[in-house]
């Protein structure tokens, strides 16, 4: 009787489960049959398009005009995401270190300041972001974005602090005991042990930039599309009046922008699981 309970609950939960993944995957895939489509605009009568074409890629790749500046936006997007990435995984990395491995007065007091912080969710502060850039010019600028995008990073280092605190302890002390300083023991001792966690960090920060699309709505609201990145963009293209004409081009864009982060999880996927379990460790 014990066993047929366990085969069903198996099932259920993997009826479930297929049920959530179809939910999930039907949009997706019928937004990439649609950048195939032989149509500009939506056509929700049918689920596959009558004609097959692959002129939406090439359109939004090499015909720019006043509403398809795709190779810019992503450019701009591009940009923004590897200095932010590289500033933010450093943040992120020095400060779980910091947090995990030295003991200062205020450590304890510090992380319940930033795990309160992070329970606020981060829209509520963009007006007052938005209003700092402004006094000092910095709205409809790249340069203000990644400021903000890294300034914030620092608080998201819990995981990467779970992580170093499974790095014994004895390494580090060997390490004082030669004479290193505690910068070296950092770079020569823990960081080469932590390629799972440093896959980990790089991942999360480099998607924070690409997929934001709040953020840089409220800062780059110029109205100059060049300035744009790829969300703005591909979202200015579901204007009521724009639909009919770049409907099929937004689904396009938006399956070259899954590409990118698709490849980066496909190389990366080993080590970024295992800095998720590592880091989940201890907290």
């Amino acid at each position: 009787m014990t066993g047929s309970r366990k085969i069903i609950r198996t099932i259920i939960h993997h009826l479930i489960l297929a049920i959530l993944a179809v939910v999930w995957l039907v949009p997706i895939f019928w937004l990439v049959v649609t950048s195939f489509s032989g149509y500009d605009g939506m056509n929700t009568s049918r689920f596959f398009p009558a004609t097959w074409s692959i002129r939406n890629y090439s359109r939004i790749l090499f015909e720019s005009d006043t509403v398809s500046q795709f190779p810019v936006w992503f450019k701009n997007t591009l940009i923004i995401a590897i200095f932010v990435c590289l500033i933010s995984t450093c943040f992120v990395l020095m400060i779980a270190y910091v947090m995990s491995c030295m003991r200062f007065k205020g450590r304890k007091a510090l992380m319940n300041i930033a795990v309160m912080l992070q329970l606020f969710p981060g829209f509520l502060s963009m007006i007052a972001i938005y209003f700092i850039l402004k006094s000092i010019n910095l709205t409809n600028s790249h340069i203000g974005m990644i400021f903000v995008y890294s300034g914030g990073a620092g608080l998201g280092y819990l995981v990467a602090k779970g992580f170093f605190d499974t790095i014994p302890t004895s390494l580090r002390e060997a390490a004082y005991l030669e004479g290193a300083s505690e910068a070296r023991t950092f770079l020569t001792i823990v960081l080469p042990l932590s390629r799972p966690i440093i896959v980990y960090t790089v991942i999360s920060s480099f998607l924070v930039p690409w997929t934001d699309f709040v953020f840089a709505k409220i800062i780059l609201n110029s109205g100059i599309s060049t300035d744009w990145t790829v969300a703005i963009g591909l979202y200015n293209m579901l204007n009521r009046t724009l639909i009919p004409t770049y409907f099929s081009r937004f689904c396009a864009g938006g399956v070259l922008v899954g590409i990118p982060i698709g490849i980066l999880f496909v190389i990366m996927q080993k080590f970024y699981v295992e800095g998720i379990t590592g880091g989940s460790v201890k907290g």
